[in-house]
């Protein structure tokens, strides 16, 4: 077998310069911090984050989708995410929020003049103070005519998410008259 290199002493040094709880004979228990971070917690908030920045691009800016309120119209809400299975959706306060099991008769817009209908049966309800909304969890009611388009519909949404890519504002060609 060939030589093995001792590289603990190595990694003493480098952690001792680069984290003050680290020293030359190894941890320092004086200089630790209370504090326990959970790694899973914070790789959830950056892949949350990650997803959100994506998710929340592609469909606000590129559909748009309104609720049906009984008897009062069209609430705009803001596509959060969509999957095969569901659509998450966020309503302003100031609007409240549906109830857990009920059904919601949606319009995803293509255009300002064109949609498709959907329904969807919220399963939860989460309170984001910090933006202003209550972002609803919903599944998709099976049996609806436009199942199959949907289903295209959310395959599109997939797939276009991973090549898109965001305009900072590009030099547009001056109208000549």
């Amino acid at each position: 077998m060939g030589k093995v290199i001792d590289l603990v002493p190595r990694l003493k040094t480098v952690a001792s310069e680069v984290n003050p709880i680290f020293n030359s004979a190894g941890y320092n228990p004086d200089k630790a911090s209370s504090e326990v971070m959970s790694f899973d917690e914070q790789r959830q908030k950056i892949l949350f984050d990650e997803r959100r920045e994506v998710k929340r691009t592609i469909l606000t800016e590129f559909v748009s989708a309104m609720v049906v309120l009984p008897e009062k119209g069209l609430l705009k809400v803001a596509i959060y995410d969509i999957s095969e299975e569901g659509i998450s959706f966020d309503v302003e306060h100031e609007y409240g929020q549906f109830k857990v099991d009920e059904e919601v008769a949606m319009r995803v817009y293509l255009n300002h003049k064109t949609y498709f209908p959907i329904s969807v049966k919220v399963k939860h309800v989460i309170d984001e103070k910090v933006e202003g909304i209550l972002r609803h969890g919903s599944v998709f009611q099976k049996g609806a005519g436009t199942d199959a388009a949907l289903q295209y519909f959310v395959r599109f949404i997939e797939s276009v998410s991973q090549g898109l890519k965001k305009d900072v504002g590009d030099i547009m060609v001056p109208k000549t008259s």
